[in-house]
């Protein structure tokens, strides 16, 4: 359980606020507080099935309320998720996400979820599910199955959900992680920028986050990727140093977390990255593709790890000199 104070909105803006560097040297030293120093961890999220989702998320490709030029796929087999994980393991991830476009996981679907599960812990990665609500049954079955994580965002603050989501509340998506945590599993929660929200949006999205009980063990920040045939499709990008105050922020406030530098690395220059992981953030998703969305390519992130001196456990950085 958390045994701080609870955070309130005006001790977030008083550290948001700070002049950049204080903050940046700030989240710095409580990252190396809980952290070995230059860590950082490489995950690959596959989606298992892809489009026709019956949720209206207004940044989502794969949402079936919008057009959008997702080639929509059905449920993998297990022995494809199988050569995936096992790629993805071979190239240096040590985490391996499985994403399925559903409102919840279907009862026909669910045992083959549960197989895959169970495989791919066999191979010694760490797993992690995002599949929309769960049932108590649910979570408990993932459970036993192995699942480690089980990842379901908040995406914004409770005040500008509405804005962004009908088809679900947000205390929907709170009794999920209630059950997940009940169940004994680590939960995966994090947001997303650039969905047009406000400041206070963003903090009272990580004051959500961090006054849980216990926070996330892991929190993706996500920027928003704007996908044409969507209602945010011309979302305007957010100011990139407001970008790593949110993520300076949650490093200070969830000390402990796992913070994921998610959607959005593509479009990110290797400056920015390097201020993210300065300011807390110690893992990246790498591989062919963020669910449906672009990464930079294994090579382009194999050498900023190389040029940066970070440490991941499985990745073969880049041999080529620096200076090539």
């Amino acid at each position: 359980m958390n045994t701080h104070e609870p955070w309130t909105l005006e001790r977030l803006a008083q550290l948001y606020h700070l002049p950049f560097n204080d903050l940046l040297f700030q989240a710095q030293q409580v990252h190396q507080q809980h952290f070995k120093n230059n860590d950082i961890q490489v995950a690959t999220l596959l989606s298992i099935k892809t489009g026709r989702c019956s949720e209206d998320c207004k940044y989502c490709s794969q949402s079936g309320h919008y057009k959008t030029e997702i080639e929509k796929q059905s449920l993998l087999s297990q022995e494809t998720v199988l050569e995936k994980a096992k790629q993805a393991k071979a190239n240096g991830a040590d985490r391996f996400c499985l994403g399925g476009a559903w409102r919840s996981p279907p009862d026909k679907d669910f045992p083959h979820l549960l197989a895959m599960i169970k495989e791919i812990k066999a191979l010694g990665l760490e797993t992690c599910l995002t599949a929309g609500m769960l049932s108590s049954e649910q979570a408990q079955a993932l459970k036993t199955a192995g699942l480690d994580y089980y990842n379901h965002n908040l995406d914004t603050s409770r005040d500008y959900y509405p804005e962004i989501i009908s088809t679900h509340t947000y205390d929907d998506r709170l009794d999920t992680l209630k059950k997940v945590q009940q169940a004994g599993m680590k939960v995966c929660c994090g947001g997303i920028l650039n969905l047009g929200e406000s400041v206070s949006d963003r903090l009272k999205l990580l004051q959500e986050l961090a006054n849980l009980q216990p926070y996330p063990e892991s929190v993706p920040i996500n920027k928003l990727v704007p996908i044409p045939g969507t209602p945010l499709a011309n979302n305007k990008s957010i100011d990139p140093f407001d970008f790593v105050r949110t993520i300076a922020v949650a490093r200070i406030i969830m000390p402990r977390s796992r913070i994921r530098l998610s959607a959005g690395r593509n479009d990110m220059s290797d400056e920015l990255q390097a201020l993210c992981f300065l300011a807390g953030a110690n893992s990246i998703f790498y591989g062919e593709a963020l669910l449906t969305t672009p990464l930079p390519s294994q090579h382009k992130d194999r050498l900023l790890l190389k040029r940066l001196g970070l440490n991941p456990l499985n990745m073969p950085l880049a041999t080529e000199p620096l200076d090539a």
